[in-house]
């Protein structure tokens, strides 16, 4: 069986075939474009002969609505979406009302505990930042919402007079030095990295004072700077909500 796996974000869309146990045929488009030129974006993107449409979908059920009605035009299969359980996949939801943890969260967590099968940080860094924690036994401990780089970036712009609006990708740097700007710009960028990386590093620090070593899993569009920022080693799986996907699928 092949399966089409879907991954609406806030800033893109993302996609990938599963087929023998492989995710294969990869992309992504903007949600601008789309807004810009409509699902037919996407769809001229997407194929169409495959046996099943499993979607994880932050955009909202108006959204969800219109993307299960035109890709299942296009596929002649029922989209399904992905929801926040209790439990799935060796993952234990830790919220009272498990439905209210994001599914993209709760997707990302089964992809990562699929691979890592130990306690681990899930980090995804895209328009927000989320910090999942995953103990030993996949018991989800709790996470962190936090404004992404460039919305951070984006706030300082808008609530002040002489802070420039930089582009998303202005800044990178390493974990040396080179943290310290030289331009307005610089700063700006610097700074917002430098704060999910000092929110990602200190929850680890913290995890280990608790007696827990963590692996740190790492997706979402700003990923690999904030790779390259660390000072510990982390695993970038820029697919990993359609890991989860996949996994999800897998097992049911």
């Amino acid at each position: 069986m092949s399966a089409l796996l879907i991954d609406v974000g806030n800033s893109r869309i993302k996609w990938g075939v599963l087929d023998d146990g492989a995710i294969r045929r990869t992309g992504h488009i903007s949600r601008d474009k789309i807004k810009e030129q409509g699902l037919a974006a996407l769809t001229s993107k997407l194929p169409r002969r495959v046996d099943a449409v499993f979607a994880s979908n932050v955009a909202g059920t108006s959204f969800a609505t219109r993307l299960s009605g035109v890709i299942g035009m296009h596929c002649s299969v029922d989209v399904h979406f992905a929801r926040s359980a209790s439990q799935a996949c060796g993952v234990v939801n830790s919220y009272r009302q498990p439905r209210r943890l994001g599914v993209d969260r709760w997707v990302a967590m089964i992809g990562a505990w699929a691979e890592i099968g130990d306690a681990c940080l899930v980090v995804d860094a895209g328009t927000a930042v989320t910090i999942d924690a995953l103990d030993a036994t996949g018991e989800h401990l709790g996470g962190q919402i936090i404004p992404g780089v460039g919305l951070m970036a984006g706030c300082l712009a808008a609530r002040t007079s002489d802070i420039p609006n930089i582009q998303r990708r202005a800044s990178s740097q390493g974990s040396g030095m080179e943290m310290f700007a030289s331009t307005t710009a610089g700063a700006v960028g610097h700074g917002a990295l430098n704060a999910v990386v000092g929110a990602i590093e200190r929850a680890v620090a913290v995890m280990g004072r608790n007696g827990t070593d963590t692996a740190i899993v790492l997706t979402g569009g700003d990923a690999s700077r904030i790779l390259k920022s660390l000072d510990t080693e982390a695993i970038h799986r820029p697919h990993l909500v359609l890991q989860g996907l996949a996994k999800i699928l897998e097992d049911s």
